[in-house]
């Protein structure tokens, strides 16, 4: 609407202009009174003209100003994906040293495989992994982390194998409580952690007791850590204690894990735990 208002007094303006004009032979008194009818005209449409540039000239400044605004969005979320990428690399680095050095120090071989999906019911606890039958893992196959254990290999194709943890239902691992050797046989619960079934009332479980593999059921080696007992219950009646164990390995974080292919071979680390 305001350019419209703009153009009929720029109209209006050059017809009285064009009128004076072809009377400028006319009278002193005509020509006063037609500049002053000339001159608000001639002022509005000027200030109008001034408006309208001034309104151009911002649009296209806040277009402008938009278009950088963009591109600064732009570079911020390339630098920042950038420092994501650098500080993903730094941690992946960090954990594969980790393994290269626990790889070192063990005498067994081993296979050192990513996980690549997990079960997403609640029945089981397992995962995948990217190493099978072409990498020399097989079925019954022991799998640690960080040289805790994590589970047992419970399915095997070429190039894939299922895990099935220590914190499923259906697992079970012939384990000690390191400080007293009392023995034991650790199983999933349904919360997330273990149960060290089979302990006698009679021997001293305590809160923070580290439980190890046992080495007797022919899986697991000798002295590699479970878990850490997290709660003792000694029923009023029964020969058996209630035992809660946390595990060493976080199931949650599980990035990694090591396949060991030779586990009937005794002396997994060097210096390990009796």
């Amino acid at each position: 609407m305001m350019i419209v208002g703009l153009v009929i007094l720029v109209l209006v303006n050059i017809t009285i202009l064009s009128v004076n004009s072809s009377r400028k032979y006319s009278s002193y008194g005509l020509g006063r009174v037609t500049i002053s009818m000339i001159a608000p005209l001639q002022k509005v449409a000027t200030r109008l003209s001034h408006f309208a540039k001034s309104v151009w000239n911002n649009y296209f400044y806040l277009i402008s100003v938009a278009e950088e605004n963009d591109e600064l969005k732009s570079a911020v979320k390339r630098l920042v994906e950038k420092n994501n990428q650098r500080l993903e690399t730094e941690i992946t680095n960090s954990r594969f040293r980790k393994l290269l050095d626990l790889r070192a120090s063990v005498s067994h071989d081993i296979a050192v495989a990513e996980v690549i999906g997990k079960d997403p019911s609640q029945w089981f606890k397992t995962i995948i992994i990217d190493k099978g039958s072409s990498e020399g893992i097989k079925k019954g196959l022991p799998v640690i982390v960080s040289g805790d254990i994590a589970g047992q290999v419970s399915d095997v194709s070429s190039h894939y194998s299922k895990v099935l943890l220590i914190i499923d239902r259906n697992s079970a691992v012939d384990a000690l409580v390191q400080r007293n050797r009392s023995r034991g046989v650790i199983k999933g619960a349904s919360d997330g952690e273990c149960q060290l079934d089979y302990v006698l009332r009679k021997h001293d479980i305590k809160p923070g007791d580290t439980v190890i593999s046992s080495g007797v059921d022919g899986v697991f080696p000798k002295g590699l850590r479970v878990g850490y007992v997290s709660d003792v219950t000694k029923p009023d009646f029964g020969i058996f204690q209630k035992i809660n164990v946390l595990p060493y390995v976080d199931f949650e974080k599980i990035e990694e894990v090591m396949v060991i292919l030779n586990p009937g071979e005794k002396g997994l680390l060097s210096g390990s735990r009796p």
